[in-house]
């Protein structure tokens, strides 16, 4: 069964992924690969590193699969200038859509002004090039829910037009020296749900590898999904709703 043979629920599904290739060793013939997989299924977006954006986009051409570029990727550590320099070079080789990773140390120390002013820069830089922007938490560090509500209403404020959870690269180091990862949580979804403005969107993003995985959030109240299990997850969708 093809994607033009597809039912609306599987349609609908599909729609709410960005196919995430990020992986540090993705190689070209790899992300080609990927942009061949997102677009047999129309995945709302392919999710990219900067460096790719243009092959990403001219791979898609035509193909009903927009290309988004991840800044500041993944630890968020760049200057403001360098994330809307890097930004706005992404927009320029084809992205549409921008997800962009917050300084973390800024918010775990509480600086939300320069909080505010890095995601109102990058924003406001989205939207002067009629591209959305989605503003990435990475809650697996950011895990006070007071700091996650105030970035919901910062988000709010300036108008961004998703927040969303991780990366899907946030491991934190434990007592015994192993990493551990978590990424969306449903309690997550629901929060950011409910302390963000009606027009801000939610994306969730990492662990998501199932379609009940993906159910799940979407009941909680996520409008987007980041995922790189997509064949799978739509496989399963059209067993089910076909």
């Amino acid at each position: 069964m093809n994607f033009v043979d597809m039912n609306s629920s599987v349609k609908e599904i599909a729609k709410m992924i960005d196919h995430a290739i990020l992986h540090p060793a993705h190689t070209d013939a790899e992300l080609l690969s990927e942009c061949k997989v997102a677009s047999e299924y129309q995945a709302a977006s392919v999710c990219v590193k900067p460096y790719v954006v243009a092959l990403a986009h001219e791979t898609l051409a035509d193909s009903g699969v927009l290309t988004c570029s991840v800044i500041g990727f993944p630890a968020g550590n760049s200057s403001i200038q360098v994330k809307a320099f890097e930004t706005e070079t992404a927009i320029k080789e084809g992205a549409t859509e921008i997800d962009m990773v917050i300084n973390i140390g800024k918010a775990l120390g509480g600086d939300w002004a320069y909080v505010e002013e890095e995601i109102k820069t990058l924003t406001d830089l989205c939207h002067t090039h009629n591209a959305i922007v989605k503003v990435i938490f990475e809650t697996d560090y950011i895990t006070n829910e007071k700091d996650k509500i105030r970035l919901c209403e910062i988000c709010s404020e300036v108008k961004a037009d998703y927040v969303k959870t991780s990366t899907g690269f946030g491991y934190v180091k434990q007592q015994d020296g192993s990493m551990m990862y978590q990424g969306a949580t449903l309690s997550d979804i629901m929060l950011m749900r409910a302390h963000s403005a009606p027009a801000v969107k939610v994306k969730a993003s990492g662990g998501i590898k199932t379609l009940d995985d993906l159910l799940a959030m979407k009941e909680a109240g996520a409008d987007r999904i980041g995922a790189s299990a997509t064949r799978s997850i739509l496989e399963e969708a059209k067993i089910r709703f076909s």
